[in-house]
């Protein structure tokens, strides 16, 4: 267990997320008790930023040793670590005032000082946010020259070479890509369906079995019609740029259900102008011929088909009911209707997966040819059965290397694909990231806009959250829906007046 001794719960957050990626998996305590392993302690005061470390004394040893030697003018002794010592220390100029640049301070401080305990160094070194390729798009935009970004990124976040020239090139790019999208007026629809065949172990999205609504999907359509059809009236008269049909798994619904809401979009939205339309697939057990047809009678123009893993000892253990077989078969099929924009998604860090496992899956991926590929890293979110139910799994071995990353990105390079988007998310096996790699022309602009929140995007379905930018004042507001299938139909006017109060503004 570690101690959190913060004078400012501001910074909290930020502390904890660093130390969550030096000691996974570590519990945290707010005040001096049992069975901590050491405490961390801040000050802010007078323009500067000081961070420490308490450890208990060893046989033999004095509180009065400290790391600096003056415990008292640095950091107070916390009460009741009064037979403990200060064994790390260090301390900045800050601009209190300055919440931001305050906070990079202390991460940095904290940040080395961690390194300096472990040995261990991160690939984005004291970044913790979800959206590094910000820091190098917004200032891309502001002018600034790349290697000025890199400057900047090195010395106020000790990222490493490798992942600053991967954000500069991925935040080039997606400058480019953004050049058709008009911020101000233009918006982006997600239309969300929360079933799938069945939850994978590390899975924390909204889904539910698609088998327990077996009959009654119709339930779910009428409220999602209401929604868009306040969502298109709404919107009237604003450019609709990209279309994302996402959940869940949306072809887990039935052929005539997927039809029905593709034809509620055509009638009630000008589809023939969007710049892209997205239709998950994702899980190959959800994949008809029909459903396939369906797609392509109404003009889709990108889908995803997602293996995760092409090694079925994986697919067995993460719940995944298809075989390596039925991704390629489900490949295939779609390739044969047309399909000339498929993207596959991967995860590094399966349990259970070593560095050979990855090179097999990626030697089938490389044969099949997709058009972009999205490799992910594996991060174990709260909800997930796999942290939920963590003692059932405790002997699976979760590993991500950067072999692993440098082998997958590698391919996507070997199969002419280039960076276009990247995200992190928190719990990341390694302390990677996640990135989207496209042949040219074959990039999802979509996944750039929900990224860099660069323009409005209105979610419609259970789970779903809208997020309203307002560019000229840089400014976002967001409102969500309620997860759970019956509470979203029951309260689908309720939803409508959360969008309502944010789409007024």
């Amino acid at each position: 267990m570690i101690g959190l001794l913060i004078q400012d719960n501001a910074y909290e957050q930020d502390i904890r997320e660093l130390l969550m990626s030096f000691y996974p998996g570590e519990t945290y305590a707010h005040e001096v008790k049992e069975n901590v392993d050491f405490y961390v302690q801040t000050r802010l005061e007078d323009g500067e930023a000081a961070i420490g470390i308490w450890e208990k004394l060893e046989n033999g040893e004095e509180s009065g040793d400290t790391a600096a030697g003056a415990a008292d003018e640095a950091l107070p002794v916390p009460e009741g670590l009064e037979d403990w010592k200060l064994t790390s220390l260090s301390s900045g100029k800050a601009d209190l005032v300055d919440h931001s640049a305050t906070k990079n301070v202390i991460k940095k401080l904290f940040y080395q000082m961690l390194v300096e305990r472990t040995g261990h160094e991160l690939p984005w070194g004291s970044l913790t946010g979800i959206r590094p390729t910000k820091i190098a798009l917004s200032r891309l935009e502001e002018g600034w020259k790349e290697d000025d970004i890199r400057r900047f990124m090195k010395e106020t976040y000790m990222t490493s070479d490798e992942k600053i020239n991967l954000s500069v090139e991925i935040a080039a790019r997606e400058k480019r890509l953004m050049e058709p999208i008009n911020y101000d007026s233009g918006y982006s629809l997600y239309v969300g369906i929360p079933f799938c065949p069945t939850t994978c172990l590390y899975c924390s999205f909204t889904s539910y079995p698609i088998s327990k609504w077996k009959g009654r999907t119709g339930l779910y359509l009428e409220a999602l019609f209401k929604e868009l059809e306040y969502t298109a009236e709404k919107m009237k008269g604003r450019p609709l740029d990209t279309i994302y049909f996402g959940g869940g798994t949306p072809t887990s619904l039935p052929a005539e259900d997927i039809d029905a809401i593709l034809c509620k979009l055509e009638q009630l939205f000008d589809t023939k102008n969007v710049l892209e339309f997205t239709v998950e697939a994702g899980r190959p057990d959800s994949i008809t011929e029909e459903k396939l047809k369906v797609l392509a009678s109404h003009g889709i123009s990108r889908i995803s088909i997602n293996p995760q893993t092409m090694n079925q000892k994986t697919l067995d253990l993460i719940g995944r009911r298809h075989t390596v077989e039925n991704v390629k078969e489900k490949f295939h099929m779609a390739r044969e209707l047309g399909f000339d924009n498929i993207n596959m998604d991967l995860i590094m860090g399966l349990p259970g997966e070593d560095l050979d496992d990855v090179k097999h899956t990626l030697e089938e991926i490389e044969a099949l040819k997709p058009d972009s590929l999205t490799v992910h890293s594996l991060a174990i979110k709260r909800a997930a059965r796999l942290n939920m139910f963590k003692e059932e799994y405790a002997d699976l071995k979760i590993s991500n290397t950067p072999e692993m990353i440098a082998l997958s990105e590698a391919c996507a390079r070997r199969m002419g694909m280039e960076p276009y988007y990247l995200y992190r998310q928190k719990n990341m096996a390694g302390n990677f990231e996640n990135v989207g790699y496209s042949l040219p022309g074959k990039a999802c602009l979509y996944n750039i806009l929900i990224m860099e929140e660069l323009a409005t995007i209105v979610a419609c379905g259970a789970g779903t959250t809208t997020k309203v930018v307002f560019p000229s004042e840089n400014r976002r507001e967001r409102c969500e829906n309620v997860k759970e299938v019956e509470q979203y139909i029951s309260r689908i006017d309720e939803m409508i007046g959360r969008k309502e109060k944010i789409l007024n503004e």
